[in-house]
């Protein structure tokens, strides 16, 4: 469940928007994590395996805080995350209970954990931003996840805003929010996602330059041509 150092510094350079271009041509729509942005306005971006939690909705019997001395507990799956995982939490839209507060996101930055995301929300709020954790979420409420979650399990498969993620997908997260990279397909973007970031980026030279769209986004050929031409002299 490890990325190679050349896989997240090639990731750490692409957008989540050139991510989700790259994927819709491979017929991937839905790999967008509905309901979580940065809490932190100038988070970097950030790239990690994901490392799944998953809440269903809450039950007295089970939703209390003595579970959370339970063996099955965010506790304990906390403490099986390997360093440079991401976790990926299925809260189900909630948004009246907070999945992790600042001890938990503490101790996963201790651990080494690449970020967090959730379609759900934290809880203490200023705490969370000071341990320096990455946490891409919906908001914050105060109420602990008892309140209207149960937590289940970690390391399954799960739906979070609506995306399907499996352990081990590639996360990727910026100010755009985050994108699921199925690991199957994690090479063919690997090889694709530079070029696409260059080939955007001359189109945006172009545009300031006072290029018009028609033919240059997409390009026709011979704006193809004059971008391959630019290209030999890089």
């Amino acid at each position: 469940m490890t990325l190679d150092r050349d896989a997240i510094e090639t990731l750490r350079g692409v957008t989540t928007a050139t991510l989700t271009t790259i994927l819709l041509k491979k017929g991937l729509r839905n790999v967008w994590i509905r309901g979580a942005m940065p809490l932190h306005r100038d988070q970097p971006r950030v790239v990690g395996p994901a490392f799944t939690f998953r809440f269903v909705p809450a039950r007295e019997d089970l939703a209390t805080p003595a579970a959370w001395a339970s063996p099955i507990s965010t506790r304990a799956a906390i403490e099986a995350m390997p360093e440079g995982a991401f976790a990926v939490i299925d809260a189900m839209g909630i948004s009246d209970a907070g999945v992790f507060g600042d001890i938990l996101c503490a101790r996963m930055k201790k651990r080494g954990a690449a970020g967090m995301v959730t379609d759900g929300v934290v809880r203490d709020l200023a705490g969370v931003l000071g341990t320096g954790l990455p946490v891409w979420a919906s908001g914050a409420a105060a109420p602990p996840s008892v309140a209207g979650l149960t937590f289940v399990g970690w390391e399954e498969t799960i739906g979070c805003g609506g995306v399907c993620v499996i352990p081990g997908d590639t996360v990727v997260a910026d100010s755009d929010g985050a994108v699921i990279i199925p690991a199957a397909l994690l090479p063919e973007v690997l090889a694709e996602a530079p070029e696409q970031e260059r080939m955007e980026g001359w189109i945006v030279d172009e545009v300031e330059r006072g290029e018009r769209l028609p033919g240059l986004y997409p390009m026709n050929e011979e704006t193809r041509a004059r971008y391959e031409a630019w290209r030999k002299t890089q």
